[in-house]
């Protein structure tokens, strides 16, 4: 460590989804164990580093739209060197390096832990375009958390070997990678010792961990020995239907410490949009299996996203899809308008759908979502949790939190009401009593 670290500010900037935050947390780590100075804002900082998402146009677009703001905060002088990392700079590395001349270092997946070396050789005024191999991603290493202290997210593998048609993840992030139990055990003691209460179990896909190492799935094993933990709640993210498997469902079913939350991205529900996609099942296959989940899990909170507008989606196939949503009813629902996405086969296929036909497909599908999701709430007036408290609305003068049937950041919150003080990471059993704007309103019992 150099005592001139001490006086150089790094901000990290993390874009996109867990899985990459879970990269922008092993890099902080790593610079602050060199010595830099971490502030929590890019616009302090004399060297931002930007995580960037790849995934799609929107999350492409955000990206830039930050490397912009950090190359005029560079040119008022604010920002000293610009370090652009992620999955955008791995998709796109040839244009990183040439359309974007005011950025100093650009590094690949595979070399993220190259951070702080990278650092040093921008601070001593060398570019730096390093991609090295994406296989050689590493996951472990100590982590600086940046979620709220009660949860942590806990990545169990990398890449993904699915390679659904409308997809760039298998480029950007190779094959499905997973982590050793032990390894990934150790990480989830640290977190826990930490004061982390609840485990957000991540992959892209959760389902096939183990697949490649173990030559099984996995997922039940290391779910057996994360509830060892002195954990309150471990929440699985990103479960595939195909590998829904009975172990794992009487798992979720029989082990108090799992989420009675399952996030089963489908992505349409026709027969032929799916073999599209280069995915399995059908309405009615997707049917039997959710049919299935609430059966044998009690009380079981649904999450699943789907497509709009896919190449050659017909409007009775998105009639289809309308009313597949609508009759089972889900918990949680996201509905994405269609991306073309270079390089990617489905953004070579006929039958394109119109950009604003895909948008207004997908505003169908979530405002009948909203309709239904007021129509829930309703029904659990009256009706008690247990919550933790993540923050207090000064607006509203009230309390805000989550219970075990919401995923931080992507299901909205709960408000409440308290005579006594609460603090982040408190949880308090509260009784709903009201709804506003289709989110529910409690009062500490």
């Amino acid at each position: 460590m150099s005592e001139n670290n001490k006086n150089v500010k790094v901000g990290v900037v993390s874009l996109g989804c867990p899985k990459n935050q879970c990269d922008a947390e092993l890099m902080l780590a790593r610079i602050d164990e060199a010595g830099y100075k971490i502030v929590p804002e890019a616009g302090l900082a004399d060297v931002v580093v930007i995580n960037t998402c790849g995934f799609i146009t929107s999350a492409k677009e955000e990206a830039i739209e930050e490397i912009m703001e950090a190359i005029n905060r560079k040119n008022d002088g604010i920002n000293k060197k610009i370090i652009v990392t992620g999955c955008l700079a791995q998709r796109y590395q040839q244009q990183m390096d040439v359309e974007f001349p005011e950025i100093d270092a650009v590094l690949g997946i595979g070399r993220n832990e190259a951070i702080v070396d990278t650092i040093e050789k921008v601070l001593a005024g060398e570019r730096v375009i390093d991609f090295g191999r994406v296989e050689d991603h590493n996951m472990e290493g100590a982590r600086m958390q940046s979620t709220l202290p009660h949860y942590a997210y806990l990545r169990i593998a990398d890449g993904c070997d699915n390679c659904c048609t409308f997809c760039a993840i298998p480029q950007i992030r190779g094959h499905f990678r997973s982590r050793k139990i032990e390894n990934i055990v150790r990480e989830a003691e640290i977190l826990v010792r930490g004061g982390v209460k609840e485990l957000i179990v991540i992959a892209q896909d959760t389902t096939r961990y183990g697949d490649d190492i173990y030559g099984r799935l996995a997922l039940p094993d290391l779910l057996r020995e994360l509830a060892k933990l002195d954990v309150k709640w471990i929440r699985l993210l990103y479960c595939y239907p195909e590998r829904m498997t009975d172990e794992l469902i009487d798992l979720i079913a029989s082990e108090p410490k799992i989420c009675k939350y399952i996030d089963l991205p489908l992505q349409h529900c026709d027969a032929e949009i799916l073999r599209d996609m280069n995915r399995t099942g059908d309405r009615e296959s997707l049917t039997a299996l959710i049919n299935k989940l609430r059966e044998r899990i009690p009380g079981l909170t649904l999450r699943t996203t789907l497509i709009a507008g896919f190449p050659g989606e017909t409007e009775e196939q998105f009639t289809e899809l309308a009313e597949f949503a609508n009759d089972v009813k889900f918990d949680r629902l996201g509905c994405f308008a269609y991306s073309q996405e270079d390089e990617t086969p489905a953004a070579d296929m006929l039958n394109q759908v119109d950009e604003r036909e895909r948008e207004h497909r997908a505003e169908i599908i979530m405002e009948q979502q909203e309709v239904r999701v007021g129509e829930t709430l309703q029904q659990q007036i009256g009706t008690e949790t247990e919550v933790v408290c993540e923050g207090y609305d000064r607006l509203f003068e009230m309390y805000f939190g989550r219970d075990a049937s919401y995923a931080p950041e992507i299901d909205g919150m709960i408000y409440f009401t308290s005579k006594k003080k609460l603090h982040i990471g408190d949880f308090v059993k509260i009784r709903f009593n009201d709804i506003l704007d289709n989110n529910l309103i409690g009062e500490l019992i």
